[in-house]
């Protein structure tokens, strides 16, 4: 079970991918905790570029990691994997996540807010409802914002280990076969479009993304899809090779795709006041799928050349993206919501709080890594004791 090191490099593209929509957020028109003077839909059609399928793709490759990691610990499994996604979850919503609901309030709240951050502290800890918009929507506290793949990451992990644990062996071995079947040559490209279509056309207008666990059905039909694709053919062969030979063809898919979605959405003239008709909204549903299978396909076929491709720097950075995760957001609304009285031009703005996050992240991941109190709490193993070479001890003793 050689480690695939196609996949590290793709897990650490989408987190960095991760850092640079968020920075996005706050110059777009959608709803996020603090927003920018200068808002508007201009940068949407390049935040649609990754919208349909950077996600996904890291549920695809944690669905692949936990395969490895239950053939690997098939005993320790559960115990490790809960320990490294729910304590940095608690954590998280605990010290990191606070400050970015202060921020919120503070800019967003009708007639504004002006208690210190304890007294805010002390309400998001008793679960208080009071933050109402103009609209009657009010911030549910405490909350989890960008951490919520964590909960859905391991509710799916917690699916696959009772999979793996209460089937017998050769049933799981069938359901392998099966997906392999349905995985392999031109399917591995039509089979997860048709599911994830459907589950578009099916849910997506009755559910709303919430990212609140219990109630987003059409989150869990996408992302749970890919999740288990990626932990029925981890192993698969054909299936990773077949990407590999239609990687061109996925390739010119996804970006077909995207052309037409960014036309209807942003270049046809539809708006509130002229929304899309219903055949061209439903048209747009199968497109938006064909686009997020097409994109993560490509980008596995690409990579998996690389599956071998190990390196010192490529090791550093995959320890790196789980605590660069955990903080990325709140970094950003912090920079955010401080340069705004320095009047930045947007695109100098943009600029600065991308590479000041990934600065400030990566500074807290050399601290981090090294203090044993700090590192559980950010999904990092325990650091491996020295090794003490015993014959050489014994000889300085002796020579003492």
């Amino acid at each position: 079970m050689q480690r695939r090191h196609d996949l590290d490099w793709l897990r650490v593209i989408a987190f960095g991918l991760l850092v640079i929509y968020h920075v996005g957020m706050y110059y777009v028109s959608w709803d996020w905790h603090v927003k920018s003077p200068h808002a508007g839909e201009g940068p949407e059609p390049f935040m649609l570029l990754t919208s349909p399928w950077r996600m996904s793709l890291l549920f695809l490759i944690s669905g692949v990691a936990t395969a490895y990691l239950l053939r690997k610990l098939p005993n320790g499994f559960l115990h490790q994997r809960s320990r490294q996604l729910l304590l940095p979850l608690l954590f998280g919503m605990l010290i990191i996540v606070p400050p970015q609901a202060y921020l919120q309030v503070v800019e967003q709240l009708p007639g504004g807010y002006g208690e210190t951050y304890l007294a805010f502290y002390a309400k998001y800890l008793s679960a208080y409802r009071g933050f109402c918009g103009e609209d009657g929507d009010c911030l549910l506290l405490p909350t989890w914002n960008h951490l919520w793949f964590l909960p859905y990451l391991w509710s799916y992990t917690v699916l696959a280990w009772a999979l793996w644990r209460l089937l017998p062996t050769t049933a799981l071995e069938r359901l392998r076969h099966w997906a392999s079947i349905c995985l392999r040559g031109g399917c591995a490209l039509l089979v997860p479009v048709v599911v994830l279509a459907l589950a578009r056309l099916l849910l997506v207008e009755r559910f709303e993304q919430t990212h609140a666990l219990i109630d987003d059905w059409y989150s869990h039909a996408e992302y749970a899809t890919v999740f288990f694709i990626g932990f029925l053919a981890a192993f698969d062969t054909r299936f990773w090779k077949s990407l590999q030979r239609l990687r061109w063809v996925a390739l010119g898919l996804a970006a077909a795709s995207y052309a037409l979605m960014i036309h209807a959405w942003y270049f046809a003239g539809y708006s509130d006041a002229q929304p899309l008709p219903g055949a061209l909204r439903y048209s747009l549903r199968l497109v938006w799928a064909l686009d997020q299978w097409c994109a993560i396909a490509a980008l596995l076929g690409f990579a998996y050349r690389w599956r071998h491709a190990d390196s010192a720097a490529l090791r550093y950075l995959t320890a790196a993206v789980f605590p660069l995760y955990i903080l990325h957001q709140t970094v950003i609304v912090v920079l955010a919501h401080s340069l705004k009285p320095a009047a930045i031009p947007p695109a100098a703005e943009a600029l600065l709080l991308i590479v000041s996050t990934f600065a400030l992240c990566l500074a807290a991941h050399e601290l981090i890594r090294r203090s044993p109190l700090l590192r559980p709490w950010f999904g990092l193993k325990r650091a491996p004791r020295p090794e003490v070479d015993i014959e050489a001890s014994t000889a300085l003793r002796s020579e003492g």
